[in-house]
């Protein structure tokens, strides 16, 4: 980077002040910093597409590591099961029929589930989970009351 300190921008300064004039130079010194502005955001901006370049790089090298880990878990998963398949139908000897048939010719034999049914609750009850008892014994209301109501219950009896 260029070394600018205080001595040399006194010396550029008086040479403007010269060269331009006083009447012209805040005028200047205005349009100087403006293109100054936009060349450092300029800069910013190529640093961070630098900057989001390398790191998307870095997740394309991540991504195909992690994709080949995956197919190699993939593979060895498919290799052992098919091992496992051989030698379970050494072991059960069987002729060659899969475990899905055999199940299809046991269920054909099996009676059938029952369907569910649904256990028509009334849906305009309101069951809560906590039980009368508990919420007697700890003075929980359960009935609530209008308005009127609340009026008509509390109000003082006259003496007649």
């Amino acid at each position: 980077m260029i070394d600018i300190g205080i001595s040399k921008m006194a010396l550029i300064g008086a040479v403007a002040l010269i060269v331009i004039g006083p009447e012209k130079l805040p005028r200047v010194a205005r349009t100087v910093g403006t293109l100054l502005g936009k060349a450092q955001r300029y800069v910013a901006d190529v640093k961070a597409e630098v900057n989001r370049s390398m790191e998307l790089d870095e997740l394309r090298k991540m991504k195909d590591t992690v994709e080949t880990a995956a197919r190699d878990v993939q593979q060895s998963i498919h290799a052992t099961a098919s091992e496992f398949e051989n030698q379970w139908s050494s072991a059960t000897g069987t002729d060659g029929t899969t475990a899905a048939s055999s199940f299809e010719s046991a269920s054909a034999v099996a009676p059938a589930a029952p369907s569910y049914k649904h256990p028509g609750k009334n849906w305009r009850i309101k069951r809560g989970a906590t039980p009368q008892w508990y919420k007697a014994r700890a003075g929980v209301r359960t009935k609530a009351l209008s308005g009127a109501a609340r009026v008509a219950r509390y109000r003082p009896q006259k003496f007649h």
